[in-house]
């Protein structure tokens, strides 16, 4: 699957980069987002699979959001066809806001696993603490903010001010930062992107460490795809806070609304794709770039069985006969 998808998704993930790129600045979030949901679903309907949306943008009398349930792929027009059956987790555009105004680290990323292999997640939020391969088991999400940069700190052999933790610029977080602040950590504060901003604390080298506060689920379950590839852990635990979120989730077969999941909960596949590529400048990627012959993207794929981490530069030239491939 890995080998065979891959490169398949990596151009579902391009073209809506691309399509969200061309909207950048103009301060439109939902123009931006809907061309690059319509981007990924034309052109996941062109790879050879049945894949199913089990992480969307919705549900269907939402389109033209990719919804949940959606089926996608060319089993969709060759339901005879023995293709692969997929679950798609997608956010076609991470960072709406982002791209609409020219901020930096707006993504479009897609998860792939085997049925099963990612969790149905619902549309509510999600407390969360993400770390690096380095500090795997070293947290707690019910632990002190002290304890735990505490902890970090020592698995990394430096201070606790030499932390950098970022964290959403919400005013739920207010006491959050404070106890950062107390501890003597520093803070990256963001007005959106925590999946980018997961990703980036496994990696080494992004000068980020933590990734700590409340988010929503369904980025939660894509990070964790990510962090299973680039050996990161994220302990995350759903926030139900009115009677009808207790109904959705009793619906859904969840039973423990105190449940802490782990990585392997939130994505517990065998065989697991994460794309991703970048819309504008961010800590990982590039955005994307329009040049007079073409395109350049920048993207990111991850696979887990195969334990693959690939950057890749694309140049995606016009169809014309003058044009020239630049180097840098």
């Amino acid at each position: 699957m890995e080998e065979h998808l891959s490169l398949d998704f990596l151009r579902v993930v391009e073209n809506a980069a691309i399509a969200a790129a061309r909207t950048m600045g103009f301060g439109d979030r939902h123009k931006a987002d809907e061309v690059a949901v319509e981007a990924m679903r034309k052109t996941m309907d062109e790879v050879e699979m049945d894949g199913t949306i089990v992480i969307g943008e919705g549900e269907r009398d939402e389109a033209p959001m990719l919804y949940i349930g959606e089926k996608v792929g060319l089993a969709t027009r060759a339901p005879k066809a023995l293709f692969p059956v997929i679950d798609i987790a997608v956010d076609p555009l991470e960072g709406t806001n982002l791209c609409a105004t020219g901020a930096p680290n707006s993504i479009a990323v897609l998860a792939a696993s085997e049925k099963g292999g990612l969790l149905h997640a619902p549309d509510l939020y999600m407390e969360k603490i993400i770390v690096g391969p380095s500090c795997k088991g070293a947290v707690e999400l019910d632990a002190p903010v002290i304890d735990n940069l505490k902890s970090v700190a020592k698995r990394l052999d430096r201070d606790v001010e030499d932390l950098v933790v970022i964290v959403l610029d919400r005013p739920r977080h207010e006491k959050l930062i404070a106890d950062i602040r107390s501890a003597g950590a520093r803070i990256r504060l963001i007005g959106d992107g925590d999946l980018s901003a997961g990703i980036s604390a496994a990696v080494v080298g992004t000068g980020v460490h933590m990734v700590m506060g409340t988010g929503g689920a369904p980025e939660g379950v894509l990070t964790a795809a990510a962090l299973r590839c680039l050996n990161g852990q994220i302990l995350a635990r759903l926030v139900v806070s009115k009677p009808e979120h207790r109904e959705r989730l009793e619906k859904m077969g969840v039973k423990d609304f105190n449940r802490i999941y782990g990585t392997e909960d939130l994505a517990p596949g065998k065989k697991i794709i994460f794309s991703c590529t970048g819309v504008t400048d961010g800590n990982l990627l590039k955005g994307v770039r329009f040049f007079g012959e073409g395109v350049r993207t920048s993207s990111m794929i991850l696979t887990f069985d195969e334990r693959q981490v690939r950057f890749i530069e694309s140049v995606h030239l016009e169809k014309r006969p003058d044009l020239k491939v630049r180097f840098n």
